[in-house]
């Protein structure tokens, strides 16, 4: 019985934690979009653009230089928040899914050391 217990505290349990850890990881990438949103950083914001006019209509072809320059501005701020949020909660999954593994890992060992430590202060 001793054995199995062993097993599946570390074999089996670590690599179910280790599955769900990679899980997060491909979740919060499929969530926050970051491959496109690195792809399309500099797309305009929506696809509001303009076309421009013919070529003697020279303040239509400004304005619509300057509307699309700033469309193309208004996504590149908007989709560099989303990077950043995705960097950070890739970062904390990553720094959460160590601490687990670590933990899962530690607690049984913390816990005979915490019963013998206990066992001994009630002796004395």
């Amino acid at each position: 019985m001793g054995n199995i217990f062993l097993e599946w505290e570390f074999k089996d349990a670590p690599k179910s934690i280790l599955i769900a850890w990679k899980n997060f990881l491909v979740f919060g990438l499929d969530y926050f979009s970051l491959p496109i949103l690195l792809r399309t950083f500099f797309s305009p914001w929506k696809k509001y653009s303009y076309s421009y006019g013919g070529i003697f209509e020279i303040w239509k072809n400004i304005e619509t230089l300057v509307f699309n320059a700033m469309s193309r501005i208004i996504g590149a701020i908007i989709r560099f928040v989303f990077i950043i949020l995705g960097i950070v909660f890739e970062i904390l999954i990553a720094v959460s899914g160590v601490l687990v593994f670590l933990g899962w890992l530690v607690l049984p060992f913390l816990l005979i050391f915490g019963l013998i430590y206990g066992i001994k202060l009630v002796s004395n």
